[in-house]
């Protein structure tokens, strides 16, 4: 399914594979852009997502990002998500104007696809403190420089859906 509409001419140059994606970054590198990547599940995409992906874009040239398949997205955040499947995540994501490529990674991190991808910049949402940054090893190691983007209070896709499961018991009774 991720290749047929990966084919679509539309999205033909947003939604890739990891190995494509190693080969956009590295004819880009050669040609002098700054490549930013930034990761996450973007079930429900709220403005956080959006302030956080403009902001990542305006650090560099060439904005990836790498959303959480849906299997890795349960090991975080439990067997009720995600509540929109990775492809139509990945999709949305890509239509985004800030977003330059989107790939689908399985890992429940993202230290692999760094690795290979060799950013110059990753770019994380300040919702957590930097010991919660998994990744920070891996960059230093890597030569990567670790952006906090700036925090959106109170916006998130749990909190979207907390308060849709209060409205829907609050007409229920």
């Amino acid at each position: 399914m991720v290749n047929r509409i990966h084919n679509r001419k539309r999205y033909k140059k947003s939604v890739a594979s990891i190995k494509n994606i190693v080969k956009i970054v590295e004819k880009s590198k050669k040609e002098g852009l700054k490549i930013i990547t930034t990761n996450g599940s973007f079930d429900i995409l709220h403005i956080g997502h959006i302030r956080n992906l403009e902001f990542a874009k305006s650090l560099g040239d060439v904005l990836i990002v790498g959303v959480n398949s849906d299997a890795s997205v349960r090991v975080y955040k439990g067997k009720n998500r995600p509540i929109v499947p990775e492809i139509e995540r990945a999709l949305i994501v890509a239509s985004l104007k800030s977003v330059d490529y989107v790939f689908i990674f399985e890992e429940k991190d993202p230290i692999s696809w760094l690795k290979e991808i060799k950013p110059h910049i990753h770019v994380k949402g300040r919702n957590r403190s930097m010991e919660q940054i998994i990744e920070r090893h891996i960059l230093k190691e890597i030569g990567a420089k670790f952006v906090f983007a700036p925090l959106v209070k109170g916006k998130s896709s749990t909190n979207i859906i907390k308060k849709i499961v209060t409205l829907h018991k609050t007409t229920l009774n």
